[in-house]
């Protein structure tokens, strides 16, 4: 007899889609549009594998789960998100799921997914003594990763499954895109959240200076050391060691850092006894560590070492959906710092931030944000506001003169802003017959924001 398969899915062209490819897979397959059909079914049969979506009518994919974990702690779950966070990871993997699957996926994917963890669950069954799951921590202070991009759910669900393991990680990506912040996270939920957190940039110290603070030192070692210093590998013992830029690591270093990961064991400058430690460590670089060791200025057998789990960060350019939320949150967060008023954005500031290619990724942002929240007198922030090469860049210039021809109106800045905002808005009620909340949406504004726009142009029914 095939295996049996529960789908819970409310978009019914998916539902469908998903029930024809695994129908024609030789699975039996049952589908629901809500969680409290599926789970009356799971009182009543037995299933195989539970393909559920996490955004359902009434109750979420995550509580269902929960429930469906609490009447069959060995049954398999996937859950499907379309908006898959580390949150949303971490809490999936800690109720019980087998693995969750980001929307928009790859059918093939899916289709893999769905006969691992059959062939897991057969296996279990018959017996098999499978690996036990590691539980999670629940500490407050944890990194929070804020994105609407696929590439970084995608990311997002691989560190949710490496924070539940001691292996070390490497973490690659440009500068300003967030190596730290993921380092964090992977700290924070893991079992060793409990413990410190040790972060130090080895290109930010000279040779000497790193080797003495990583390994600390004994009193009298070397001229100046006038009392004993602990060293960092002392002091991340049952926590987590970052080591960021470690592409920037001498030759020297490097093999001293290979002997302690490969035997958890160091001697500090000038002592006599060797120390154990016991640390989980996160490496992080914005280098091409692979072609270092093709020149032969980084270790190869380090590289491999420190390579065991790769994380790569994309640019911010190539996270379009998320430079937005981004920038509001960081105007919401320097609002605050500085006691102004929240602030929102100009639709022209918004087209300017979308369309600047950000080579400082979200470092530059941030930046950016907090100059204009400084700058910005008023209720919203304007291109005025912001620094002066991203509103000079050639592709915004170039795209605003093309869109109207209000710009060329006499007038400050800000009143040809106005005016460009005011065409904008009226042309984007006209395509949407007048329809605020698709009017809204089409402009990436809240609804809020365009109901006060409209009453800052007068603009009314009647215009449209």
């Amino acid at each position: 007899m095939s295996e049996k398969i529960l789908i819970v899915e409310d978009e019914p062209n998916l539902k469908k889609l998903l029930s024809i490819l695994l129908t024609q897979a030789q699975y039996q397959v049952i589908a629901f549009d809500n969680a409290e059909e599926a789970i009356e079914l799971i009182k009543q049969q037995s299933v195989d594998l539970v393909l559920m979506d996490n955004h359902l009518p009434h109750m979420s994919g995550l509580a269902a789960l929960k429930i469906i974990k609490h009447l069959h702690p060995e049954m398999f779950v996937i859950l499907m998100t379309a908006y898959a966070g580390v949150d949303t990871a971490v809490e999936a993997l800690k109720l019980g799921a087998f693995d969750y699957i980001v929307k928009p996926f790859d059918l093939n994917e899916l289709k893999a997914l769905v006969k691992r963890s059959l062939e897991l669950n057969k296996a279990h069954k018959e017996g098999v003594n499978l690996s036990p799951k590691i539980s999670l921590s629940n500490a407050d202070d944890k990194g929070h990763i804020l994105t609407n991009s696929p590439n970084m759910m995608e990311l997002c669900r691989d560190i949710a499954k490496v924070s539940q393991t001691k292996t070390t990680v490497l973490i690659t990506g440009e500068s300003g895109t967030g190596k730290e912040l993921v380092a964090k996270t992977i700290h924070y939920y893991s079992t060793r959240s409990t413990g410190p957190f040790i972060k130090v940039n080895c290109g930010a110290l000279p040779e000497t200076l790193l080797e003495s603070t990583l390994f600390g030192h004994e009193k009298g070692s070397f001229t100046g050391a006038h009392q004993r210093q602990v060293g960092l590998f002392e002091r991340a013992h049952q926590g987590t060691l970052f080591l960021d830029e470690v592409g920037e690591m001498s030759t020297h270093l490097q093999v001293k850092l290979l002997r302690v990961i490969q035997e958890k064991e160091f001697e500090p400058i000038g002592a006599t006894q060797v120390m154990k430690a016991d640390f989980r460590l996160i490496a992080a670089t914005n280098r091409h560590l692979q072609e270092m060791v093709e020149a032969g200025t980084f270790r190869q057998d380090l590289y491999y070492r420190l390579n065991v789990m790769g994380l790569s960060l994309p640019p911010l350019r190539e996270r379009p959906h998320d430079i937005m939320l981004l920038a509001r949150y960081f105007a919401n967060q320097f609002c605050l710092e500085n006691n102004k008023a929240l602030l929102d954005f100009s639709l022209n500031t918004i087209e300017v931030l979308n369309q600047y290619h950000w080579p400082g990724n979200i470092r530059e942002l941030s930046n950016a944000i907090e100059r204009a929240v400084i700058m910005s007198n008023g209720l919203f922030i304007y291109p005025e506001d912001l620094p002066e090469h991203i509103i000079e860049n050639k592709k915004v210039t170039e795209t605003s003169l093309d869109l109207s021809d209000s710009l060329y109106v006499n007038g400050t800045l800000k009143e040809k802003v106005k005016n460009y905002e005011k065409e904008l808005i009226i042309s984007e009620l006209k395509q949407n017959h007048g329809h605020r909340e698709n009017t809204a949406k089409a402009l990436g504004v809240s609804k809020r924001t365009l109901l006060y726009k409209m009453q800052e142009y007068d603009i009314n029914e009647t215009i449209v």
